[in-house]
């Protein structure tokens, strides 16, 4: 009988695959820019995308989510990422608004330093993959 525990951890998202798109993310070149597209969770729109990052290893995306969480951006790693559809111009992410809306808050100034990271990856590393 499998045990639970192991069975749960390998469902849940690594700091290894976190930061990295899944394969077939994309049927299209990995040089797509996805700014300006809708960010589409489980459960609705969450708002644009505003930057990337594709450094391999150190990948996401910062969503200004407008007028859905008031002047609020998020970061959300690559991992959380599970489609990118060119044509339709969206990125869609395996989260909920809630969940995304309960990460921890962006800073302007140290979103792109390790200890933000390690809070960002804490937080959704905690979710299982879908």
């Amino acid at each position: 009988m499998p045990d639970p525990l192991t069975s749960e951890k390998s469902l849940m998202m690594t700091s290894e695959n976190l930061w990295t798109y899944r394969s077939g993310v994309s049927e299209t070149d990995q040089g797509l820019s996805v700014i300006g597209f809708d960010v589409e969770a489980t459960d609705g729109k969450i708002g644009t995308v505003d930057e990337e990052s594709n450094v391999v290893g150190d990948s996401y995306i910062v969503v200004d989510t407008g007028f859905w969480i008031f002047g609020k951006k998020v970061v959300l790693p690559a991992g959380t990422v599970t489609q990118i559809d060119p044509q339709a111009r969206k990125v869609h992410v395996a989260r909920t608004k809630e969940e995304i809306k309960e990460a921890p808050e962006f800073d302007e100034s140290t979103y792109r330093e390790p200890g933000y990271r390690e809070e960002i990856g804490g937080y959704y590393g905690r979710y299982p993959l879908s």
